[in-house]
Order: C-alpha cells, then sequence, then structure tokens
C-alpha cells in the first residue's frame, strides 16, 4: 500500500515546507517537508521546494514501510494514510511501542484511532498544531476510503 494523494496532502500541510533549517518542536535540525537532519547531511545554503518533494519521497517511503512492517491487520486507505502521517511525525519506534498499535493489532480499530488523539504532546505541553494534526488524522482515519489514487 501507498499513501494516497490526500494523506500527502495532510502530511505537506502539517509539515509546511521551510527551505532553510530550523529546530522542530522537539529541538531537532529539520528542513523541507518535516526531514530530520542526521549527521553529517546539511543544507547551509538551504534547499527549493522540488528538492524537499524528493527529500520527502524518500522519508515517506521509510514511514510507508514501517506501517506495513508493524500492523498486522487489514487497513483501509484512509487508516493507512493516518497512520503513515503519524510515523513520519514521531516515528517508527514510537509507534512499534505504541498503546495504538497494540489495540490496532488486537483488531480494536475505534481505540486505536481514539489512541490517536493522545499524541498531541510534546514533554507534557499540549501543543496546538499537533492536536490538529491529530484530530486531521483521526478524520481521516474515519474517511471511507474510497480514494485509492496513490501519490507519486
Amino acid at each position: 500500500m501507498q499513501m494516497s494523494a490526500t494523506g500527502l496532502e495532510l502530511l505537506k500541510r502539517s509539515e509546511g515546507f521551510r527551505s532553510q533549517t530550523y529546530l522542530d518542536a522537539a529541538r531537532l535540525p529539520t528542513i523541507g517537508y518535516g526531514h530530520q537532519l542526521v549527521h553529517p547531511e546539511c543544507f547551509p545554503n538551504g534547499i527549493s521546494e522540488a528538492q524537499a518533494a524528493e527529500i520527502l519521497t524518500h522519508d515517506l517511503l521509510d514511514a510507508e514501510q514501517a506501517v506495513t512492517r508493524l500492523v498486522k491487520v487489514t487497513l483501509t486507505q484512509g487508516q493507512f494514510d493516518a497512520l503513515v502521517d503519524f510515523c513520519f511525525n514521531v516515528g517508527s519506534g514510537k509507534l512499534e511501542s505504541s498503546t495504538l498499535l497494540k489495540d490496532l493489532n488486537a483488531s480494536q480499530y475505534a481505540e486505536a484511532a481514539e489512541q490517536l488523539l493522545r499524541w498531541d504532546h510534546v514533554g507534557l505541553q499540549e501543543m496546538t498544531g499537533l492536536k490538529a494534526r491529530r484530530e486531521a488524522e483521526f478524520q481521516l482515519w474515519a474517511s471511507d476510503g474510497a480514494e485509492r489514487e496513490t501519490a507519486a
């Protein structure tokens, strides 16, 4: 399964594009569409939106593969998209150890969807942007999954 155009639109909207390196909410160096820099990676002159889209394609593949590997139950396109966005945002390790994944793999789909909404904090602080993102993922999860077009 691949993330749909709708899922990709949510991810890009949630991350936003930044041509220069910045520190994200978790204070990690980031660029483009939420790409976390890994040493020795650096972009002293910034990047274009086209470069960011290319980097995102690779980062997205990692998140898609993690969801495919970790989830043992059948997903709708909306559920898959929501989980890929979630995994992209928090990382595969956090998904792997989450109650969300435990509930999902026990076929408790509604409980898993509710778990998405709990991931709106950085440390002890609720983040408005994360709250909105989790709510958008929840809505995507609940969508009928009719859209089957995948992102290129």
